[in-house]
Parts: structure tokens; sequence; C-alpha cells
């Protein structure tokens, strides 16, 4: 539990006590999202643009 306390405290500026106190459900919604956003999707003609616009030497 040491490091979920220690990121309670720089990330979200919590002491000791409001952290023992927090349920799971709220450390969770207080951290965000756990997984990364998705990455936006490229298409075919965008990658072709890309490669006109910059081409390997």
């Amino acid at each position: 539990m040491p490091p979920l306390v220690a990121l309670a405290a720089q990330a979200l500026g919590w002491t000791p006590d409001a952290f023992w106190h927090a349920t799971p459900a709220e450390l969770a919604t207080a951290l965000g999202p756990t997984t990364p956003a998705a990455a936006p999707v490229v298409d075919r003609a965008e990658i072709d643009s890309l490669m006109e616009q910059y081409p390997d030497v």
C-alpha cells in the first residue's frame, strides 16, 4: 500500500488520513482512468500524405 499512499499524496495532495478514509472507488475516481486513451486512427490517405511531405532520404 505505501506506493498508493505516495501517489495520493503527490498527485492529489492528500494527507495520509484522507487516503485511509477514502474508499477504493473514491481513490480510483480521483486518480482518473488507468488505461491510456485510444490512439487516433490514421487512414491510408493520411499515411500517403505524410510520406509525401516527409520522404526518407
